[in-house]
């Protein structure tokens, strides 16, 4: 008779990592993980590989912190090597880069402006180069700034919002398209905010919800080409972007108007990052993965 374990393994998502209020909080944007209080949870310690990915070459934009940070721990333990992709944030960057070695897969980094269509097509043959190829694309990268008033917003916000977020996209699947063969995937970042929009963030939402449109129809244009395009839509996700984003008033409250009643952890993300890039999804294109707390997308 086989022995019942004496403890569960289950665990109350209500409960799982800290609710608010968070600490008042301020950072220069784009923001650092060595500054965020409470620390976030990246799946450093939690997240356990299975083979998903093995042999696969990936290209991650913002993998440098936040959910790209998780994806990239996560895709390496599944047996991928990573070029990260970010800004300037270097140390950040750099212990993403630790966490990937230590995986045992190969780490690239590259620093530069994914707003320039030319640093995205030398993201895409840098990884094809140092890599081997490329499998595997996300575009995770992202720019918000609240604002409580359309007045606020000025010509430089609106450019920067949308090249960071939509424009780069369409670059970096433009450059990468001659070099992905069939089983090959994208997985794109929406957001909440393409369904349940933030007044306060009007340029935000607005390219959260066109990148929503931009992967159901390039899923559908890929689809002959055997290369599946999908997008995860998180909600309040705890990362450098909010206290670099957000008044402190609202990084204190960050998270508590979801069901759940916090914030997610970008741990809690990286998992459905890995089945869109996995054979896992093989019949998805087009589609959304929803992770947002319990707000209904419907």
């Amino acid at each position: 008779m086989t022995a019942q374990p004496t403890t569960s393994s289950m665990e109350d998502p209500l409960k799982k990592y800290p609710q608010p209020p968070h600490p008042e909080q301020q950072q220069d944007v784009p923001g650092h993980e060595d500054q965020l209080q409470p620390k976030a949870d990246h799946g450093e310690e939690s997240y356990k590989g299975s083979g998903k990915l093995t042999r696969r070459k990936a290209l991650i934009t913002g993998a440098d912190s936040g959910i790209g940070r998780a994806v990239a721990i996560a895709f390496a333990r599944e047996g991928a090597d990573i070029l990260i992709a970010y800004l300037d944030e270097e140390d950040d960057a750099r212990e993403t880069a630790r966490y990937v070695e230590e995986a045992g897969q190969k780490a690239v980094l590259m620093a530069g402006d994914i707003r320039s269509e030319a640093h995205c097509q030398q993201l895409v043959q840098r990884a094809v180069d140092e890599l081997g190829g490329l499998d595997i694309l996300v575009n995770n990268a992202a720019y918000q700034m609240s604002q409580e008033s359309l007045q606020h917003i000025n010509e430089e916000q609106l450019e920067r919002t949308f090249r960071t977020n939509i424009f780069s996209m369409f670059f970096l699947c433009k450059a990468a398209e001659n070099h992905l063969k069939p089983g090959s995937t994208v997985v794109n970042t929406t957001s909440i905010n393409a369904y349940k929009p933030s007044p306060t963030l009007l340029d935000y939402a607005a390219t959260k919800a066109a990148i929503q449109n931009f992967t159901a129809n390039l899923g559908q244009l890929w689809a002959e080409k055997g290369i599946r395009v999908n997008c995860v839509a998180p909600g309040p996700i705890w990362t450098p972007l909010i206290p670099s984003t957000m008044p402190p008033e609202k990084v204190k409250s960050f998270g508590q108007d979801v069901p759940l009643k916090r914030a997610g952890q970008p741990a809690e993300l990286a998992p459905a990052y890995v089945l869109l890039a996995s054979n896992d999804s093989s019949y998805m294109t087009s589609s959304t993965v929803q992770v947002t707390g319990g707000t209904p997308t419907i």
